[in-house]
């Protein structure tokens, strides 16, 4: 037996070779003066995806975790809200929209004014799941969009959303200029 900081951390230190571990234990140990090894820079991450247009209509893909499920391993039905959410963030993302900027320049803000929800059938722990949105009218004011949560081709929850633009004090407001334009390039493709 080796005092729990031999062989095995060493191997643990080999395969994990990024994770800035040194066994020190040996050295430590034998009174030597400890040699730190200078470790190579791990390799770039990637950042989350923002999805993509195919045609009209984004796709974002979402995994399923443990913490999206109830009890029974199934999707939680308010979970499908938070994915239209992060999809519809996107798309607008992708398509040009630059909320945050709008957020901050006291230009105004979206809000679901309306959203009707058809469940189909559950999602599981695990799935590779994709959430399409499409950009059904664009009005003044709002925007209509239509989003679907799909595992393969299998449909699983269909939702119709209304966005409103909304001014600082929370009334309605015409969508910048640009933006319809955006939203009316998608509603062509």
């Amino acid at each position: 037996k080796d005092g729990g900081s031999g062989p095995s951390l060493r191997r643990f230190d080999k395969l994990n070779r990024y994770s800035g571990y040194t066994d020190v234990g040996d050295s430590f140990r034998a009174g030597k003066k400890i040699q730190h090894r200078k470790m190579s820079a791990p390799p770039p991450l990637s950042l989350p995806t923002a999805g993509q247009f195919i045609g009209r209509a984004h796709h974002l893909p979402v995994r399923v975790y443990f913490e999206d499920t109830d009890f029974s391993g199934l999707v939680y039905h308010a979970n499908y809200l938070r994915y239209f959410e992060r999809a519809r963030s996107d798309m607008l993302r992708v398509a040009g929209i630059d909320q945050k900027a709008a957020f901050a320049e006291a230009t105004g803000v979206y809000a679901v004014a309306e959203l009707a929800i058809k469940y189909r059938k559950p999602a599981r722990y695990d799935d590779a799941l994709q959430i399409i949105s499409t950009v059904e009218q664009v009005r003044a004011a709002s925007v209509v969009i239509h989003q679907r949560v799909m595992l393969g081709d299998e449909l699983l929850a269909d939702a119709q959303v209304v966005a409103a633009f909304l001014s600082r004090e929370g009334r309605p407001k015409r969508q910048p200029a640009v933006w319809i334009a955006a939203f009316e390039r998608l509603l062509k493709e």
